[in-house]
Order: C-alpha cells, then structure tokens, then sequence
C-alpha cells in the first residue's frame, strides 16, 4: 500500500496539480477578457456585450470546474495517502 500511495501522490504531484495550476490560470484569463469585452466603452453594441457576457459564463463555469477539481484530487489524495496533501 506504501507503494501505492507514494506513486499516487507522484502523478498528483507531477501532473495533476500543475494542470490544476494551468487551467485556473486559463479560466482566472478568460474571466478578465470577458470584463475587459463586456466593459469595453466601444461596447455599446449589444452583439460585443452578449459575447463579453458569454465569456464570463464560461470562465465562471472554468473556475467551478477547477474548484471541483482541487476538491476531487483532495478526496483522494486524502483516501490513498491518509491527508490532503500527498507528498512523494
């Protein structure tokens, strides 16, 4: 079981945190293009305001997904290796 744990939080680690990482990232910056689009003083066109607030849809749809994410690898992180955190 030692064996196991040290391999699953290897792949949390080196894989599944820094994608975590890179996505929210992702998300944190389409959330501000949404603002900067939906905000824009150009921005009177109805067209230019309904894309901006789509955009922050799906930003706030990509931070829920992240949340989700960091919870789900903390459940089992913590199932395998007994905390949250899984140090290799």
């Amino acid at each position: 079981m030692a064996i196991f744990s040290h391999f699953i939080g290897k792949i949390v680690a080196l894989i599944i945190q820094p994608l975590i990482g890179l996505l929210f990232a992702a998300a944190l910056f389409m959330f501000g293009w949404g603002i900067l689009v939906f905000f824009d003083t150009r921005g009177a066109d109805p067209k230019e305001r309904a894309r901006g607030k789509g955009v922050l849809m799906w930003g706030i749809i990509g931070f829920f997904i992240m949340v989700s994410g960091m919870s789900i690898n903390a459940a089992v992180t913590k199932t395998f290796c007994g905390t949250a955190f899984c140090m290799p």
